[in-house]
C-alpha cells in the first residue's frame, strides 16, 4: 500500500509539473570563418540576448603565434537589470570586463606606503 501511495504520489508531480519548454528564436545570426584562421560571429535572440566576437591569428606561423580574440555579450538579469559583458583574449590570458563582475577594494594608503617602503629597502635575505 505504501509502495502504491508513494509511486502515485510520483505519477500526480510528474504529470502535474509544469515541463513546457520554451523555445527561444535566433532573431538573427551571421558567421564568417576565413582560411587565414581569424573568423567573426554575432548573434541575437528572442529573448534578448546578443553575442557578438571575434578572433584572429596574431604573429601568424612563428613561436609567438597566438589566438587574439574580442567579445561582448548583453542581456537582462531576472532581476530586470541590463548587463554588458566584454572579453579580450590573447597569449597572456582573458580580462572581462562587466558591471556585474566584483572588484577588489583599492589598497589602503597605508599597505601602499608600506609596500613601498618594502621594495625600498629589502631585506638582507633578499640579496
Amino acid at each position: 500500500m505504501k509502495a502504491f501511495f508513494v509511486i502515485s504520489c510520483v505519477l500526480v508531480a510528474t504529470v502535474m509539473a509544469d515541463i513546457s519548454e520554451k523555445v527561444i528564436p535566433i532573431l538573427s545570426q551571421e558567421q564568417d570563418i576565413s582560411p587565414d584562421g581569424s573568423f567573426s560571429t554575432k548573434w541575437v535572440s528572442g529573448n534578448g540576448i546578443s553575442v557578438q566576437e571575434q578572433g584572429a591569428l596574431k604573429n601568424p606561423g612563428t613561436k609567438d603565434e597566438a589566438q587574439v580574440i574580442k567579445g561582448a555579450a548583453s542581456w537582462t538579469d531576472p532581476n530586470g537589470v541590463p548587463v554588458q559583458l566584454s572579453w579580450n583574449a590573447d597569449e597572456n590570458g582573458a580580462v572581462f570586463q562587466g558591471s556585474h563582475i566584483p572588484v577588489a577594494p583599492e589598497i589602503p594608503v597605508l599597505i601602499q606606503r608600506a609596500l613601498a617602503w618594502n621594495a625600498a629597502h629589502p631585506s638582507k635575505e633578499d640579496n
